[in-house]
């Protein structure tokens, strides 16, 4: 039987319970109760596939779903009823798991990626993390908080007659997304697992990994701390940085005194003049930088008449804002935000604890019009993102968490396709996170990156595996606009 997988939905699948194999902790019931809550069909003695075709230069990828399992603590360490309060940062975020995917070569060895050895780790890292093995529930209020009963994480055994040189430049796409597990959303929102994996075994011996965190547990860095610390753990080591899970320090202030104008929370600007198409086509492409293209960047914008140093990050995405407008042919009196996503654990006073677990993204977004980005020197640009990015120290954070309080309805605050669409952009920099440090004990990934993109007007800033401060960008726009936005990257 063949799957189709449309995007964004994926149906997962499921073997024969007979050919599944199950963690101790797991019983047969259960694992039953999770497809049924999952409206996941268990045929009868059937060969499984996920199947997709990547275009003509791809072959169709076909993934076999071997086995599917619940992992949970190997011990307890909390009440099972205990409730973890949520903070308004975790409420604002987007409803849904951040997929990623780590690609790792082969290693000659014969046990690589056991998936007894990564179940039983995933066991004993759960009893620190243990609200990754929990599930959403509500309190009395209506407000979500995460119910860490210990119902465990969804584990899943696949492979594949493909090769990692299939993918190519692991481009954010539906292919890659057949790499993880999905979720039906439309249950209650105690039905699902708060972290999944699936280790997915190719033709070639590589392996991709790819992993789903559900965003109102953890940001990025969370997620990261949390991957990486199974991987210690895959290879013998200790917890390195125990998570922290008290959020009541992002409470706001009693009263909440929102002393800012929070224009991040405000709706985005919207086209002056449209095009009339309804239907346009969003695509996503991999492009490289190089360190000399960076240093050949910074000169240029030096050279254009800035005198004053900025960060090589400052530069990049004063960049990717003009070549986004220029690409998406705005006009000058064009008013446009730019959502740059911002950790706020160093900059709040007192900064929080080591492994904070939760989510502490705020967002800076310099606004400007269109020509002002296009005609005038780089080095503006730059100046103008710097300046809102000073801006966010404890006092702006605090008046951010105020500001929040104080609004009748958070889910009405979550970011979702129109607020990055043209004449706006969305910037995710990784380049800071530890993302190639999850070693489980068979070497580094070769590559760590998103699935998907789920919004257009969307550009992740991925560093380089190999540490030679090279840069990849994945970036989603319209698809007309992809060819322009190259040329203008590329001209500097």
């Amino acid at each position: 039987m063949l799957q189709n997988v449309p995007t964004p939905s994926i149906q997962y699948i499921y073997t024969h319970p007979k050919q599944t194999s199950v963690c101790p902790q797991i019983s047969i019931l259960k694992f039953l109760f999770l497809n049924l809550i999952l409206h996941s069909p268990i045929p009868r003695d059937i060969i499984l596939l996920r199947e997709s075709t990547m275009g003509s230069y791809y072959k169709t990828i076909k993934i076999n779903i071997k086995q599917s399992s619940l992992v949970q603590p190997s011990k307890a360490t909390v009440p099972s009823n205990q409730k973890l309060w949520t903070s308004n940062l975790d409420l604002v975020v987007g409803r849904i798991h951040i997929l990623t995917v780590y690609f790792y070569r082969p290693n000659g060895c014969s046990n690589f990626f056991d998936p007894v050895v990564m179940k039983k780790a995933l066991a004993d890292v759960l009893v620190s993390f243990y609200p990754f093995a929990g599930r959403l529930s509500r309190d009395q209020n209506g407000r979500p908080e995460i119910n860490c009963n210990g119902e465990g994480v969804l584990f899943v055994e696949a492979e594949s007659d493909s090769t990692l040189d299939d993918f190519g430049e692991f481009t954010p796409s539906p292919e890659l997304r057949l790499l993880t597990p999905t979720v039906d959303y439309s249950g209650d929102i105690s039905s699902y697992s708060l972290f999944f994996a699936q280790v997915t075994h190719f033709k070639c011996g590589g392996v991709g990994l790819g992993c789903g965190v559900f965003h109102t547990l953890a940001d990025g860095l969370s997620s990261i701390h949390f991957i990486n610390t199974w991987s210690d753990m895959t290879r013998g080591l200790s917890i390195a940085v125990p998570p922290f899970t008290d959020r009541t320090l992002l409470r706001s202030r009693e009263p909440p005194t929102p002393t800012f104008d929070h224009v991040e929370y405000h709706l985005p600007p919207t086209m002056k003049t449209t095009t009339g198409n309804s239907t346009r086509k969003a695509s996503t492409t991999v492009l490289k930088l190089t360190l000399d293209q960076l240093n050949a960047l910074k000169a240029a914008a030096k050279n254009d008449g800035g005198n004053t140093a900025y960060s090589t990050y400052e530069i990049l995405a004063a960049h990717l804002w003009r070549c986004a407008c220029k690409a998406r042919g705005l006009p000058n009196d064009q008013l446009t935000k730019l959502y740059v996503a911002t950790d706020g654990r160093s900059r709040l006073s007192p900064q929080l604890p080591p492994g904070y677990l939760g989510n502490v993204v705020f967002t800076a977004t310099p606004m400007a019009e269109s020509g002002e980005l296009t005609t005038q020197p780089l080095s503006n640009s730059a100046s103008l993102i710097r300046s809102t990015l000073s801006k966010m120290d404890n006092e702006y954070l605090r008046s951010a968490i105020d500001y929040l309080e104080v609004q009748p309805d958070l889910s009405a605050l979550i970011r979702g396709p129109s607020y990055f669409a043209s004449p706006n952009l969305n910037i995710n920099t990784w380049t800071r996170l530890p993302v190639h440090d999850a070693d489980f004990g068979w070497g580094r990934p070769v590559f760590m990156g998103p699935a998907v993109i789920l919004y257009e007007g969307t550009i992740y800033v991925l560093p380089s595996p190999n540490n030679d401060r090279s840069m990849s960008l994945a970036v989603c726009l319209g698809a007309d606009e992809q060819p322009l936005f190259e040329k203008f990257l590329y001209e500097f």
